[in-house]
């Protein structure tokens, strides 16, 4: 039962969100998926409804780094914006899917800031 309110409160906090935040082609929207044990980071443009750029903690690179859950996260902004740079993009649109914006999402969101991200 408690599992059930939990996601139904963070279903209504993000599509409190999403009522503002809209990814556009030349400033994609950054969406973060968390679960128990990765965290995964896209790009999307919201006008064809595609994602453009995406890292997880999950790839082999990621792995190898052996490190905490708060550095991959860490790592897995940098390989994003990594990635967002050789696809030409700079600005993006932070939405941080219902999830509070403190450790795993916070730490992504500075990695991508160090990677050159814009938001």
């Amino acid at each position: 039962m408690q599992v059930e309110v939990k996601a139904y409160r963070r279903f209504r906090i993000k599509r409190r969100i999403r009522k503002k935040v809209f990814g556009t082609p030349e400033r994609p929207r950054l969406s973060v998926f968390r679960s128990n044990k990765y965290i995964y980071a896209q790009l999307i443009d919201d006008t064809k409804g595609r994602t453009l750029v995406s890292a997880s903690s999950r790839e082999p690179e990621v792995q190898s780094a052996g490190a905490r859950p708060l550095e991959r996260s860490r790592i897995v902004g940098q390989k994003l914006a990594e990635r967002a740079k050789a696809a030409g993009i700079q600005k993006v649109v932070f939405d941080r899917n219902g999830y509070q914006y403190h450790g795993n999402v916070r730490a992504l969101a500075e990695g991508a800031r160090e990677g050159g991200l814009i938001f």
